[in-house]
């Protein structure tokens, strides 16, 4: 419980206006997109470094909790203050600071929503090519703290392979900035990678320093269709063999191909049981001639209908519709549980036979789709958490699953992070040692513990 002279200390920092304890800000500032909800005792919208610096400096000197916030978009629980104490908001550092089109650099502070820095780099003729599913509602700073991936990621990278630096503030008050801004910097340790997906527990970010590249003249996007899955995820490492990296190549089965079709109204073959999305950029040749390779790859592997979008309008209608999978599988049951695995690629035909599986041994709907292109499946647990039995048949389903990402050389997490929900698991994949020296790393930063506790580790 943060004391009554704190809160009037904290008001007299940031304004009257950007304190907030009304019980109706403090429930939609309590939960995220995982839909766990704790309420915090308070709401607070800073508008700049020093106000961010006092308000940790009091926070850990009484000792509450502070829990960075960006849009509320992650998946683990992240943002959730699940200990109660000050929400901080980030909302308020809105701003596109800087785009150098000499340097291609981009200076943004952590408010900013991705799409709006998309469109504006892309107006001069550049790219930002990070591409989370929420890119239209989720924060830079959000990205940043989960090293958010996204449809791109097969090509382009993650979010830490774009971010060049960081201005942040440590729990003790402390303002500096990590990292550079030019394509090399290798003084001391690299702070800037280390606090890029940290999950708002090491830190909090107020300026990011963005790495751009010449935006791409052209693009292609295609459908395929199969008759399995099987068919779908080979023919993935088939592209890949045959020397062509999609921009995007995403994967859809047959659960989640008949909630699109119906949210959408999209034209698919009613006897599909696997998708395959895929698209391609660069000059015009390039487009060309990769467009030729992909559709004679999946001639090759049977996919019973191919086709190119007859322009923008066409693919971007094709966008929407796997931007729209996550929430139309809620036609299957009123809950899942969406876990982000990534395998190698040449190992995701025996992931796809393990769900198959793990739906008939448990009885639940497992819906899978995502970003073939890199092997991270969003694997779907659908249920009813009103129904007897299906939280523990889920829970069995989640421990199982891991247990064979990891037997396939996976990882547990490729883009949400570990946040609440996936702390039980860690252990899993990251030994004993290791996580004790993460401890000892978060300890360094965060000495009093107030930064987004009770997240990462148990």
């Amino acid at each position: 419980m943060i004391p009554a002279f704190a809160l009037e200390e904290i008001r007299q920092i940031v304004g009257l206006a950007h304190l907030k304890t009304r019980e109706k800000i403090m429930i939609e500032y309590g939960t995220d997109a995982s839909r766990l909800a704790s309420l915090p005792d308070a709401v607070v919208f800073p508008g700049n470094s020093r106000q961010v610096a006092r308000i940790l400096m009091l926070a850990s000197k009484i000792g509450f909790p502070v829990i960075p916030r960006g849009a509320g978009t992650g998946m683990t629980g992240g943002a959730v203050p699940v200990q109660g104490g000050l929400v901080m908001a980030m909302s308020r550092f809105d701003r596109i600071l800087a785009i150098d089109e000499d340097n291609l650099v981009a200076r943004v502070e952590p408010g900013v929503i991705t799409a709006c820095l998309q469109e504006a780099v892309e107006a001069v003729g550049l790219f930002y090519p990070p591409d989370p599913a929420s890119t239209r509602i989720s924060t830079i700073g959000g990205n940043v703290a989960e090293c958010a991936g996204g449809l791109r990621a097969v090509k382009y990278g993650v979010t830490r392979d774009y971010v060049l630096g960081l201005k942040v503030v440590l729990p003790t008050g402390d303002i500096f900035r990590t990292g550079v801004q030019t394509m090399k910097g290798v003084a001391g340790y690299d702070l800037t990678r280390l606090i890029t997906g940290s999950e708002g527990t090491l830190a909090v970010i107020t300026e990011i320093t963005l790495r751009l590249i010449p935006r791409p003249v052209g693009r292609k996007t295609m459908v395929a269709f199969f008759l399995d899955v099987p068919s779908a995820v080979r023919t993935v490492s088939a592209i890949i063999r045959n020397r062509v990296i999609p921009t995007t190549l995403e994967f859809l089965d047959r659960m989640c191909i008949d909630c699109v079709r119906q949210e959408m109204g999209l034209d698919m073959p009613a006897e599909a049981m696997a998708m395959l999305l895929i698209e391609v950029d660069g000059d015009e040749m390039r487009v060309t001639q990769d467009g030729g390779i992909i559709e004679k790859v999946c001639q090759d592997q049977r996919a019973i209908r191919f086709k190119a979008a007859a322009g923008a309008e066409a693919a971007d209608r094709l966008w929407e519709a796997r931007r729209n999978v996550s929430p139309a599988l809620f036609r299957l049951r009123p809950h899942k549980i969406s876990e982000d695995v990534v395998v190698p690629r040449s190992r995701m035909p025996e992931l796809s036979g393990f769900l198959e599986s793990l739906t008939r041994r448990h009885g639940l709907p497992i819906a899978a789709f995502g970003h073939a292109g890199d092997g991270n499946i969003h694997v779907n647990i659908m249920l009813d958490r009103d129904a007897a039995g299906q939280v523990e048949a889920a829970e069995a389903v989640v421990k199982e699953l891991f247990r064979e990402v990891i037997r396939l050389g996976g990882t547990i997490t490729g883009e949400h992070g570990i946040g609440v929900t996936k702390a039980p698991y860690l252990e899993m994949e990251i030994s004993r040692p290791g996580i004790e020296l993460m401890q000892r790393i978060k300890t360094a930063f965060d000495p009093k513990g107030i930064l987004n506790p009770g997240k990462i580790f148990q």
